[in-house]
């Protein structure tokens, strides 16, 4: 926990904590494994020395691939570091690699939860980093990724900033389903 809260990123650790959070809602029953793959799934943005830069990619989906393996490599060096075992290591590990797409039953809890995580706690950061246009294409991203029954668990979400309640109000209506 300490690597994460070291982050120059003011949301990061709030991020982490708050995608736990999700994992536990969304999820019937939450393995350990599962709740160290949501702590840990975006630690490499918290190690300045190793993580992944946006410009060193040339699209975003590359960048996220980049930025879960980076992340899932991390977790697996401290799991061992902590004398885990290798099938709860691999098992994390794939959890972590897949969190931006999903592709299993916890992959896709873990993916949901860190999207909501990210228009919940992370979003009002972005909007006072970035123009208008990025803050729009990243929901219409984030959205995209979140499956059909967490969707609607955007609407619960209110912004002291209208703009970024009407962004969400015209990208959850417009987007594909």
């Amino acid at each position: 926990m300490d690597r994460i809260r070291a982050s120059e990123v003011p949301e990061d650790f709030g991020h982490a904590l708050n995608t736990v959070k999700w994992v536990k809602r969304l999820a019937h029953e939450v393995s350990p494994l599962l709740e160290i793959a949501a702590l840990g799934h975006d630690i490499e943005r918290a190690m300045e020395n190793v993580k992944v830069h946006r410009e060193d990619f040339v699209d975003f989906d590359s960048f996220k691939k980049a930025h879960a393996e980076n992340s899932a490599n991390i977790v697996s060096e401290i799991m061992r570091e902590c004398n885990w075992d290798e099938a709860s290591i691999e098992r994390v590990v794939g959890m972590i690699r897949n969190h931006e797409t999903g592709g299993d039953r916890e992959s896709n809890i873990l993916r949901d939860a860190d999207a909501l995580s990210f228009f919940e706690v992370n979003l009002p950061y972005y909007y006072k980093r970035h123009d208008l246009a990025e803050v729009e294409r990243r929901c219409r991203w984030g959205y995209l990724r979140l499956s059909r029954r967490s969707r609607p668990l955007l609407r619960n979400f209110r912004y002291p900033d209208e703009e970024l309640n009407r962004l969400i109000e015209r990208i959850s209506a417009s987007a594909v389903c």
